[in-house]
C-alpha cells in the first residue's frame, strides 16, 4: 500500500507480530488436566516442570511433537486459588481449528460420547463450531471453515 499523499511505499517495519505463540491458563490439577488435553483432546505433552517465573508452581506445555510456536496451550498449577470470574480482563474461549467440516463433526460426536457436554454445530458466516468446558471451566471451541 502506498502512502496516498506522497505516493511512496511504506518502510518496511523492524518488528512484526507473527502470530500467537502461546496460551497459558491456570488449573487446579495439572492430573486432570493432562487427561483431558492430551488423553482426551490428543494434544502431545511438550515439557513440564517448574515454572521459571513462579518456582513451585508446575507449568506442562501441550502443543504438536516440535513444540510449534501457535500449537501450544500451557497450564500453570495452583489449586489454592479461588474460581476465575468472567469479565474484562478475562478470556472468552479459545479455539481450536479442524480441516473440516466433516472432522468437526466426528470431534462433537467422540466428546459427546467420552461424556463431555457439547453445544450443537453452530454455524456463523461461514464458521462452524462447537463449544464445551474442560474440566475448569475454560470455555473450549473447536473450529472448522
Amino acid at each position: 500500500m502506498t502512502d496516498p499523499f506522497t505516493g511512496a511505499a511504506p518502510a518496511p517495519r523492524r518488528m512484526q507480530l507473527r502470530g500467537i505463540h502461546h496460551v497459558t491458563m491456570i488449573c487446579a490439577d495439572l492430573q486432570r488436566t493432562r487427561a483431558f488435553y492430551r488423553d482426551l483432546l490428543g494434544l502431545g505433552v511438550v515439557r513440564e516442570g517448574d515454572n521459571d517465573d513462579d518456582p513451585g508452581a508446575q507449568h506442562v506445555w501441550f502443543g504438536d511433537a516440535g513444540g510449534s510456536p501457535g500449537t501450544l496451550v500451557t497450564f500453570l498449577e495452583y489449586p489454592q486459588m479461588d474460581e476465575g470470574r468472567v469479565g474484562r480482563g478475562s478470556t472468552h474461549h479459545l479455539a481450536f481449528h479442524v480441516s473440516s467440516r466433516e472432522e468437526l463433526d466426528a470431534w462433537r460426536e467422540y466428546l459427546v460420547g467420552a461424556g463431555v457436554p457439547c453445544s450443537d454445530v453452530l454455524e456463523r458466516s461461514g464458521l462452524r463450531s462447537v463449544y464445551f468446558r474442560d474440566p475448569d471451566g475454560h470455555l473450549l471451541e473447536i473450529a472448522a471453515a
